[in-house]
C-alpha cells in the first residue's frame, strides 16, 4: 500500500472556522498553532490587517477569538496565511 502514513486522526486535528453571524466557514487548512500564531492555507486570500472572528476546536477545546492577518508567506502556489490570535476565550460547554 502507498501514500503517506497519518499523522494524527481527523477527529484530534486542530480546526479553525471564519464565524459570520451564527454561520461557520472552515477555510482554512491550518498548518501550525504556536504561541498564539496560525499559519494556515485558504483558497481565499485575506487582506494583510485584515480581522476574522474565529472559533478554534483543538483537542475538544472550543474558542472564539479575532484573529488578524499578519502576512502571507511561502510560495505563491501554495501560499501560507499568518493569522495572530487575540481576544480568545473559551466557550461554554453546549447543554451544561
Amino acid at each position: 500500500m502507498s501514500g503517506r502514513p497519518a499523522l494524527h486522526s481527523d477527529a484530534s486535528a486542530p480546526r479553525i472556522a471564519v464565524v459570520d453571524g451564527d454561520q461557520q466557514h472552515e477555510v482554512f487548512d491550518i498548518v501550525d498553532i504556536s504561541d498564539g500564531l496560525i499559519r494556515a492555507r485558504s483558497a481565499f486570500l485575506f487582506e494583510c490587517g485584515e480581522e476574522l472572528n474565529v472559533r478554534i476546536d483543538q483537542g475538544g477545546s472550543v474558542s472564539d477569538a479575532i484573529a488578524r492577518v499578519r502576512a502571507h508567506t511561502g510560495p505563491r502556489d501554495a501560499p501560507i496565511t499568518e493569522l495572530e490570535l487575540s481576544d480568545c476565550a473559551p466557550m461554554a460547554a453546549k447543554g451544561r
